[in-house]
């Protein structure tokens, strides 16, 4: 149940379908807008605030990836990406530019519903996650975990390394702060995807991989020998501690 009524805007050239999602949305309680252009699309971002942004990627005048790129430093909602291409890469792409997800047309009606509902519910993500094994970070609250230089700030979700901020999408501190509250242990893919998108891992995503190598990147984490996030062969991965990496 929703406490108040969340905003989707639809970014989508095609009439028939953007009337057909925003009807179908509009009954289940959500507060749906509906854009056509790319190249205008940021400005009724900005001005709306949505929630969540459906995002096709053939627009005019500016592509639906371009628009995922040029928002992430500033855009705090999530970002579904659909799109008639087949092609595998444009999932990859989409994702590695910071969207939360990935639909392919024709889309089932409540598979999409039932994707926003699990990426909305990331709002929830609270301190169920603060991790009771032996294994602590150097310092703990319900809301700041602090690894030496590395500090990840809940309350206003930041993260700072060597007193520098890391950019990073709402999905990017989501996953990094399930994988962080659970130092020490192994998290499969299944757990991942479940606590972070809300439903079980099909074995064909292959986002958590692409959000790990992201996060990876921006956390400058050597993949060959990692300080941060270790990958763990045919079982997940696990979070480190700094002093626990050597």
């Amino acid at each position: 149940m929703k406490s108040m009524t969340e905003k989707i805007l639809i970014v989508e050239d095609d009439n028939r379908l953007a009337n057909l999602i925003k009807t179908y949305l509009s009954h289940h309680d959500y507060e749906v807008q509906w854009h056509e252009r790319g190249d205008t699309a940021e400005e009724v971002i900005r001005d709306l605030k949505p929630d969540l942004i459906i995002l096709d990627v053939m627009l005019p005048g500016k592509s639906g990836f371009d628009i995922c790129r040029d928002i992430q430093s500033w855009f705090n909602g999530f970002i579904l990406i659909m799109t008639a291409s087949e092609d595998n890469i444009d999932e990859i792409v989409g994702l590695e530019l910071g969207a939360d997800d990935y639909l392919a047309k024709p889309v089932e009606p409540r598979l999409l519903l039932a994707r926003i509902r699990a990426l909305l519910r990331r709002k929830q993500i609270d301190s169920t996650y603060i991790d009771t094994t032996t294994v602590k970070p150097l310092i703990s609250t319900d809301n700041l975990l602090v690894f030496g230089e590395l500090i990840i700030n809940y309350e206003n979700r930041k993260v700072t390394l060597n007193q520098q901020e890391i950019d990073l999408t709402t999905a990017e501190f989501d996953l990094l702060w399930l994988l962080a509250t659970h130092v020490g242990q192994i998290l499969s893919r299944d757990d991942i995807f479940s606590q972070v998108r809300g439903f079980d891992f099909d074995g064909s995503d292959r986002s958590i991989d692409a959000r790990i190598s992201r996060l990876r990147r921006k956390l400058l984490d050597d993949p060959d020998n990692p300080r941060r996030i270790k990958t763990v062969r045919g079982k997940g991965y696990l979070f480190l501690r700094e002093e626990d990496s050597h």
